[in-house]
């Protein structure tokens, strides 16, 4: 039963990392694009 509840709890934690994770690229990836236009338009 431990075992499982543990397992569990790490499956969540690696979800919550990743999607974190995720969320922190996009706004690099649209940040930077947002300065390149800002660039290339001035």
């Amino acid at each position: 039963m431990d075992d499982t509840v543990q397992k569990s709890c790490w499956g969540v934690t690696a979800w919550a990392v990743a999607g974190f994770a995720g969320i922190i690229m996009l706004m690099w990836l649209f940040g930077s694009v947002e300065t390149a236009t800002v660039v290339a338009a001035s």
